[in-house]
This record gives structure tokens, sequence and C-alpha cells, in this order.
């Protein structure tokens, strides 16, 4: 885009609560900051959990944050009508659910000329009201984007136009994992980290029933279980690995400020989940030189390739976590050669600038065209 051509104006609405969809849209309006092409604006509809010092910390960074309510959907759509006619964006990105519904109705109301819904999981609670406006959404909607290759299978099978929609790839941060190869695989901890919060979607127990089969074996690696989430959950993960006589072995860690860190320090991390989209927890165990291993899901599947750059395992299958788990702890050469290739799968195919050009490209253009 040439010098004197404004920037697009995008207003991206995404959930407070910091989800995995809440940092694809932190990382593409905080990317936008340093180019010319797109003015970025993120709105987060409050949640209980919503950190008033996270959303500081982005307004320090200059990145323009306002929060609406959250308490009900009719304020939630109302605040983001006024912003709309403050900011006049001439794009509208509402990601994940519901809040690509709520998004894209204070769109039409506030009259911005194009909007976009981003799917950031293959399962979403689809009521048959839900799914309707959906579909009544998407005639109206310039473009449906999923995640993965998986998401966007997801929403054709739901009954959206195909034509519409596409699959942009999450992309992340390289920076913080820069040093990933000063850290020689063969002089990490042999231990496990999994970084996900506790939500119905993870699938904390299968790992740590896994973890119980692997000491039944002789094989007692550490494992570190980083993120928040519902307190109810943990404490049935607690529980546990209490009954499992697990506690020396599996620390949780809660929400964890230092995880490239983490696990440039640890030789595999793992995702035991039921559904995804794209999982950034993941992307960055292959950026940060670990052997990965994910629950065969879309949206996993399409990022791991099966004991090329990681390892997929059945949904659920605690045993058969725990073979893949002790074939990677007693052959470290293997895991090595694994964790090479995943981390050059990272840095060529998900970085955060090529996800954020992915999106400029689109939503430039669509600002063009109308």
């Amino acid at each position: 885009m040439p010098a004197s051509t404004p920037p697009v104006r995008v207003l991206h609405f995404v959930t407070g609560g910091f989800s995995g969809a809440t940092q694809v849209a932190v990382d593409l309006a905080s990317a936008s900051l340093s180019g010319r092409r797109v003015e970025p604006l993120l709105v987060l509809r409050r949640k209980r959990n919503t950190d008033a010092a996270r959303v500081q910390a982005l307004q320090d960074q200059g990145l323009a944050v306002r929060v609406v309510p959250g308490w009900s959907h009719l304020a939630t759509i109302w605040a983001l009508v006024k912003i709309c006619r403050e900011f006049k964006p001439e794009v509208l990105v509402a990601h994940g659910f519901p809040e690509h519904l709520l998004g894209r109705h204070a769109g039409l109301w506030a009259g911005v000329k194009a909007l976009v819904q981003v799917e950031h999981n293959t399962r979403e609670r689809y009521t048959r009201w839900r799914l309707a406006q959906a579909r009544w959404l998407s005639a109206r909607t310039a473009w449906l984007v999923g995640v993965s290759e998986g998401v966007r299978r997801r929403l054709v099978e739901l009954g959206f136009p195909e034509a519409k929609t596409l699959a942009i790839p999450n992309g992340i941060r390289m920076e913080p994992f820069a040093d990933a190869e000063l850290h020689a695989f063969d002089a990490r901890v042999p231990g496990i980290v999994m970084s996900a919060r506790f939500a119905r979607q993870k699938d904390h127990l299968t790992l740590i029933r896994a973890i119980a089969l692997l000491k039944a074996q002789g094989l007692t690696p550490p494992v570190l279980l980083a993120g928040g989430g519902k307190a109810s959950l943990r404490a049935q993960a607690e529980a546990e690995v209490a009954k499992l006589g697990l506690q020396g072995q599996v620390r949780f860690l809660g929400h964890y400020k230092g995880v490239p860190e983490l696990l440039m320090t640890q030789q595999i991390c793992v995702l035991s989940t039921h559904w995804e989209g794209m999982p950034l927890s993941l992307v960055e165990g292959m950026a940060a030189g670990c052997a990965v291993v994910g629950s065969a899901v879309p949206g996993v599947q399409e990022l791991i390739i099966d004991q090329v750059t990681g390892f997929l395992v059945p949904e659920g299958d605690a045993k058969a976590l725990a073979e893949v788990l002790a074939e990677l702890l007693r052959d470290p050469g293997l895991a090595s050669r694994v964790a090479q290739a995943a981390r050059r799968r990272a840095l060529e195919e998900h970085g955060l600038a090529l996800m954020t050009q992915r999106y400029e490209d689109l939503l430039v253009g669509l600002a063009t065209q109308a």
C-alpha cells in the first residue's frame, strides 16, 4: 500500500477471557501497529476472568483496547455498535463463539462495510437457534475464516457457504524461541509440559492417567501443567493426581508467564485434548524444539505429521499416549529428530508474520472492494 494511502480501520472483537482466540486477535492487532496497512482496534467482551492488568499491559504497548459489557448479549451488541460508530471500521473481524454472532449483529446495525467471521474451534455450542443465526449472518458476511483446514471443513459441514470459507492457519511470535537451538536436546530435562487452560475442551485427565501407566513401567518423568482456567476442573485433575499417587511428579503451575523459557528446558510437549481449532500451545512446543504429542483431532491433525514432526494418539486413550511417551523417553535420539523436524515446520509455516500477512491481504482487499 502506498505511503499516502490511509490505513484500513479494522476492529477485532473477541472474548476477554484470554483464550487462544483472544491471543490470535491480540497478535493480529499488535502486529498491525508496526505496519502502515491496518489501523487496529481491539474490543474485548468482558468475562468474569477478564484481567484488568492484562488489558492495561496491552494498552501500555500502544494497542487501542476497549472492553464492552458481557452480562447480556444486548448490552454487548449495543456497546459495540456505539464503538463502531465512533471508530468507523471498514472491516469488523469477529473472533470465536458466540462473539462472532454478537459482533456481526453489531456490525450490521452500525453499517460496517465488511464483516469477517473467524472460527477458532471445530466444536462450538451451536443450538438450533444460534446455528440459524449464524447461517443468516453468513449471507451478510464477506469471509468465514477457519484457523485450520479442519475448522474450515467443519464450517462447510454446518451448512455455511463453501465459496466464502478459507483457512488461515494460526501463527505465533517466533522471537521468544530464537534461542531454542542453543538448548541442546540431550541437555534438557527429560520432562513433559502441557500448556493448556483447565476447560472442558482440554483433557488433562488422560495425560495424568498415562503418567500413572508410565510409573508402573518404572518411568517417572517430571510433568509440568501450565495454565489457568476453571478452578473446579483443576481440582478434579489434582484429585486424580492424588488418587494415582503422582503428587511428587506432577506440578500445577497455574497461569505461567514464562512458557517459552519453560518449554526450551524440557524435551516433550503434550496436548491431550477433546477438540481444537489449531492449538497455539503445540505450535509453541514445536518452535521451542520439543518432541510434540497431540490428540488426533481436527486442528491437531493438520499441525502434526505423525511420526515425522510429532506423534498423534487417539483422543482419550491413556494407554496409547503412555506408549508414545515411553518410546520418546527411552529413545532420546528419536525424540530429538522429531523435535528438530517440528521446529523447522513451525518456523516455515506458523510464524506470526505469515499469519498477519494473510489476514491483512484479506482485510485490505475487502476494504478496497467495498
